[in-house]
């Protein structure tokens, strides 16, 4: 089932806003995806109906997490590697947290436990590479880390190692965690633009755009006058959210089991 509401039908902070926020073109952003590929298929059919009826070609950013937690995270990447071959949306594929602790087992085999223990297990099985007990020994890890490197596609590597840090359109700033309140956009740190929670959810203002985030699970869309963050936590709820932006307009979109 998908879903589709207005932001117009549901006023916030931002109508107190002296200017709406504005973007040069229509674009959709997908929130963590963690292994759900079947829902990520039913809401990428969904951007693309309602992009084809609004006659145009939109952007389609992806906010990260494409693995770990769910049960088929290898086919997420191969759905989003399609997806770089298709003309009917120009894409921008974001950097999660858990790809970078993915790619740092890929490198480091006693970081296992830890990743695993963090949703790196579901990820491991989607390879059909056995999660080593929390407690084996460093050999069962490097084994386990060499099975993976093996499994996994080079095209999947490559993917994630082009994947962006952040993206700016118009009035709005695209990113997996957020950023960290007063540091200039140039100076922000990868690990804080990727792990980032607290600090940044709090703050009255975090910068200068508004921010487009995932990280955060919540079983709605949060938003307010300078942040809109889209996880909806899709491996545990059922329900995978997208906004799409346009001029100065709101619309959420979800796929659901």
């Amino acid at each position: 089932m998908s879903k589709m509401w207005s932001w117009l039908t549901r006023k916030s902070a931002m109508k107190t806003s002296t200017r709406l926020p504005q973007i040069d073109r229509v674009t959709y952003a997908i929130g963590d995806i963690h292994g759900c590929n079947d829902l990520f298929i039913k809401l990428l059919a969904t951007i693309q109906a309602d992009a084809t009826e609004l006659g145009e070609v939109p952007r389609l950013v992806l906010l990260g997490d494409y693995v770990d937690r769910g049960t088929d995270s290898s086919g997420v990447l191969d759905t989003i590697l399609e997806l770089e071959g298709q003309t009917w949306c120009e894409l921008h594929v974001l950097l999660g947290n858990h790809e970078m602790m993915l790619k740092r087992f890929l490198l480091e085999s006693d970081y296992g436990a830890d990743w695993a223990a963090y949703g790196g297990a579901a990820t491991l099985s989607s390879y059909n590479v056995p999660t080593p007990h929390p407690r084996a020994p460093e050999e069962a890890w490097e084994e386990a880390r060499r099975a993976l490197a093996q499994n996994m596609p080079d095209q999947h590597g490559k993917l994630l190692d082009r994947a962006e840090l952040k993206f700016i359109a118009g009035d709005y700033l695209f990113v997996h965690g957020g950023v960290k309140p007063g540091v200039p956009l140039d100076e922000q740190k990868a690990e804080t633009l990727l792990w980032i929670r607290d600090e940044f959810l709090s703050a009255p203002k975090a910068c200068d755009y508004v921010v487009v985030h995932g990280h955060s699970a919540r079983e709605d869309v949060m938003q307010t006058d300078w942040r809109i963050g889209v996880d909806t936590g899709a491996y545990a709820t059922g329900v995978l959210t997208a906004v799409r932006l346009r001029g100065s307009e709101r619309v959420f979109i979800n796929a659901s089991r």
